[in-house]
């Protein structure tokens, strides 16, 4: 397991490079930059402050310099936010982010998998086939979309949920913003699972099992399940990444001070530091994810361990 553990993680060093090379170089070579205001700043001024950040220098230089940084996990100063390094922003906004995006993974999952065996064990049913109707829509309809409804019928109309804000945190709070991030993957995981359970149903080994006088619960609980949770497991990784930049649009809407609210901030003004340092975090945060998927994946199938 060690040794599969160290392959992963070698694999991943390559990606991460590039993927920080090419945002570095393509924040640098965008137009405008983080000191472009409506009356531009005197030329001293903004030649002190582009010496002061070390803009002046060339850009590869620029380059070695932030990637000595990383290597002491140092993302650098923000360029507009004066007084808050990216690393202290970041720190801010991490919980509200955690939360949000791991309460969601957690209710994708859930109500994924639970949607998933109901649907397989009672296929062409009425109650799949609205679920199936329910996994349709929330692929279709985009969450920038279905949080203004939500927030219109419930926050508005019926005046049972706050339509945004952090509050204190309670469930209230987090009910909507929660339910929007994480509906697309709960109808997603519901498929996958539904699909899967179908198949490993039909396997020999689930007929032995069943030949033998086994009850389908214990069948499905004790037999089945395990393997068919294969697939899902397989996207979970995905899903991590997904929910945690789907998040940026969901607390622009609902109002809640993560990171995305930050990383959009920072995206307007051109804050070079707090882009790039937000980026390279959900990169590497992205990456401990799809390992840990991949331990998950290497337990339930021994033989993945192998490759």
């Amino acid at each position: 397991m060690l040794s599969f553990v160290l392959k992963r993680l070698a694999s991943t060093i390559p990606v991460l490079l590039i993927a920080i090379t090419a945002c570095f170089f393509i924040l640098r070579l965008a137009p405008g930059g983080p000191f472009d205001q409506e009356r531009a700043l005197p030329p001293e001024v903004l030649a002190n402050l582009r010496a002061y950040y070390h803009l002046d220098d060339p850009l590869i230089v620029q380059y070695l310099r932030y990637l000595g940084r990383l290597a002491e996990l140092d993302l650098g100063p923000s360029f507009v936010t004066k007084d808050f390094t990216v690393a202290r922003q970041i720190g801010i906004g991490l919980p509200y982010t955690l939360i949000l995006g791991g309460s969601a993974f957690l209710l994708a999952i859930f109500g994924g998998v639970v949607a998933g065996i109901y649907g397989a064990l009672y296929h062409n049913r009425a109650g799949d086939w609205a679920i199936a109707a329910v996994a349709m829509t929330g692929l279709v309809v985009p969450n920038f979309l279905v949080a203004p409804i939500l927030q219109l019928v419930f926050g508005v109309r019926l005046a049972w949920l706050p339509v945004g804000g952090w509050g204190d945190g309670s469930l209230r709070f987090l009910l909507l913003p929660v339910t929007v991030l994480a509906l697309p993957h709960i109808a997603r995981i519901s498929r996958l699972m539904r699909g899967s359970l179908i198949e490993t149903m039909n396997s020999n080994f689930i007929k032995t099992a069943t030949a033998k006088g086994i009850g389908r619960r214990r069948v499905v609980l004790k037999h089945a399940l395990r393997p068919a949770l294969t697939p899902v497991v397989s996207y979970l990784g995905p899903a991590a990444g997904y929910l945690l930049t789907g998040s940026i649009v969901v607390e622009q809407i609902f109002g809640i001070p993560g990171i995305g609210r930050y990383f959009v901030n920072a995206a307007l003004n051109r804050d070079y530091g707090m882009v790039l340092g937000t980026v390279i975090f959900y990169m590497g945060l992205i990456v401990l994810l799809n390992l840990l998927v991949d331990l998950a994946y290497a337990w339930l199938d021994p033989k993945v361990r192998q490759r």
